[in-house]
């Protein structure tokens, strides 16, 4: 039996950081959107560079069992020199490889990340493998008999066992948290709607929350001073919007300006926890993977759970690679003692 299995990607990726990249924002009345740009036709120079593993299933794996959950994990690799590296990671943070398909048609996952000086980054993804998880690679007597299924985002045809997979968990009374993902949403809501029913927690950024449900965050007019409110009221109509069950939770992370949460009755604002950004690459998912997870420990201290996920993830963005920075639970609640002013505000529905 597993506290937690993980459903989704693994990757080889290759990090480029780079000075070059210049950081161009366009705005209109109703949105605001930032682009990565380099010269067209340049040749530019590289300041660092560095291969890492990476993928939602796998960052959170070593997450969870880094955090003294038992875990296994769900993913489709190819049958190539990658797939080693992954599988030795698994096997080094003590995460169960059972339930890794190899397959010989498809290459593993592989990824090239351009980091900008601000520590954002811009992913350019080869899917490979992750987008062909089928139905008879999923192991459900092992889902069966573990306490949460998280699913990370999926991508091409592994979208189709979605539905499945959740209702599966649901009927069995297994917990269910799932981070949406970009490539499951451009399917269309109606796609999602059973998926979103059955999840005990919903985790999805700003961006995609806009594109599940329609609701653009509208910027500041010289009459309406929306950045003055602690949540901005049309991240709360997001929130409403995707709250598909009494007492489960819904949370869009916002980058710089924190995390939003509801839980049906109320509505918290987590601001980011203090760090010097070298890469914000994984800062979702060690944000979402330590929230689950600090939700089991707690007892559905939701709170609690925003500050324990926000320190965590502010300790990776400190870090080059997606599992870099991942602290114990004694090592979260150090921190938090060291920043008694860190503090989640809360507002009545």
């Amino acid at each position: 039996m597993f506290d937690i299995i993980t459903v989704g990607s693994a990757t080889l990726d290759a990090f480029i950081e780079t000075d070059a990249a210049n950081i161009v924002s366009v705005s209109s009345l109703n949105t605001k959107k930032d682009f990565m740009a380099y010269p067209y036709g340049a040749k530019i120079e590289i300041d660092n560079f560095e291969f890492e593993t990476g993928g939602g299933a796998l960052n959170t794996a070593v997450n969870f069992s880094n955090l003294g959950f038992k875990t296994s994990a769900i993913v489709k690799i190819g049958a190539d020199i990658q797939s080693g590296k992954i599988k030795k990671v698994f096997e080094n943070a003590h995460v169960d490889t059972s339930n890794i398909i190899s397959s010989k048609k498809y290459q593993t996952g592989f990824s090239i990340i351009l980091t900008s000086f601000q520590g954002d980054r811009t992913v350019l993804a080869h899917r490979g493998a992750n987008a062909h998880l089928e139905k008879d690679d999923i192991n459900f007597d092992a889902i069966k008999k573990s306490k949460w299924l998280y699913l990370a985002p999926l991508n091409g045809e592994s979208t189709k066992v979605l539905d499945e997979v959740a209702m599966f968990a649901e009927k069995h009374d297994v917990n269910l948290a799932i981070n949406v993902g970009t490539s499951s949403i451009k399917q269309g809501k109606k796609n999602l709607t059973e998926v979103l029913k059955s999840a005990e927690v919903i985790i999805l950024n700003k961006d995609e929350a806009a594109l599940l449900t329609g609701i653009e965050v509208r910027p500041d007019t010289k009459k309406e001073k929306f950045s003055e409110e602690i949540i901005h009221p049309d991240i709360i109509k997001m929130l409403k919007e995707l709250n598909y069950k009494k007492d489960k939770i819904t949370i869009i992370t916002d980058g710089k300006n924190g995390v939003y949460a509801f839980d049906s009755h109320k509505f918290y604002h987590c601001g980011e926890f203090p760090a010097k950004v070298v890469s914000t690459l994984g800062a979702g998912d060690a944000f979402a993977s330590t929230f689950v997870a600090s939700l089991e420990k707690t007892k559905n201290n939701i709170e609690k759970s925003l500050q324990y996920a926000s320190v965590n993830a502010a300790s990776v963005v400190e870090h080059f690679g997606a599992q870099s920075g991942f602290l114990s639970f004694d090592e979260i609640e150090k921190r938090l003692k060291k920043n008694p002013q860190f503090k989640v505000n809360i507002i009545k529905k």
